[in-house]
């Protein structure tokens, strides 16, 4: 009774191997990667490094004007998230052959500008002044742009949040041209707090004694613009036709800044 067979100790023996084997393969799948990331852990955190990624900047801008010897290119950009979404052309060389040409190349610079995210853009051929002066006013307002996204980020790493926020509710918006017998009127404001803080011509007739006429009014509307906050101003004496179109493309930016 107490002398153990040979043949049972060889049984109990490979039991036991077997039962060690079973719990080392119940052991490994802790350390294996695949079960680990199937498991949620040790994933990489791929969503907080993309959203710490983000550019910041929102809004629209307008660079300078850039003249040519057919006349003046000025381009506007709406940035969404730190991404050009939308180029456009305030202002564009016309009368004559320009129409044609501006007709043709500049869609193609705007469209141009959403894919390359820059001005590093090729000009058009049959339009290489325009090209140029494109490029040039683009690059203003890309200027604009960044120069607008580093205040605000630095101004929020400063604490100053009363500023940010004040920043991120200005907005500028350019209105409608208004045709006139001596040239386009065209108005920009910049509105903060629902007021406007700021008005500006964008075009107005140029040319013989209209540069005469518009050195003397634009500044006077420009300033009752901001006084008044809303297009409900007095036409310059002398300036009539200038006036009424300063007044017409007021209103259309201040309907597009909501009133």
């Amino acid at each position: 009774m107490r002398k153990s067979h040979p043949i049972r100790r060889v049984v109990l023996a490979g039991a036991a191997t077997v039962s060690g084997i079973v719990l080392l393969l119940s052991l490994k799948p802790a350390s294996d990667p695949g079960s680990a990331q199937a498991a949620g852990v040790g994933a990489p955190p791929a969503a907080s490094a993309q959203g710490g990624a983000q550019a910041a900047g929102s809004g629209t801008v307008t660079g300078e004007a850039a003249q040519t010897q057919y006349g003046a290119v000025q381009v506007r950009l709406t940035v969404s998230n730190g991404k050009i979404t939308r180029a456009e052309a305030v202002q564009a060389p016309k009368g004559g052959q320009s129409d044609q040409i501006t007709a043709n190349a500049v869609p193609k610079l705007n469209q141009a500008v959403v894919t390359a995210q820059s001005a590093e853009i090729d000009a058009v051929s049959g339009a290489t002044y325009t090209s140029a002066a494109y490029k040039e006013s683009l690059q203003s307002a890309i200027d604009k742009a960044k120069a607008s996204g580093g205040s605000s980020q630095g101004s929020g790493s400063q604490g100053s949040g009363s500023q940010e926020s004040g920043a991120a509710q200005a907005k500028t918006v350019t209105g409608g041209v208004a045709q006139t017998q001596y040239g386009p009127v065209q108005v920009r404001i910049t509105v903060s707090g629902g007021k406007i803080t700021r008005a500006e011509t964008v075009q107005a007739p140029k040319g013989g004694q209209s540069d005469q006429i518009t050195a003397n009014a634009v500044p006077k509307l420009n300033q009752a613009a901001v006084t008044a906050g809303s297009a409900d101003i007095d036409a310059v004496s002398g300036a009539t036709y200038t006036s009424a179109g300063y007044k017409e493309s007021l209103q259309s930016a201040l309907d597009q800044a909501g009133g």
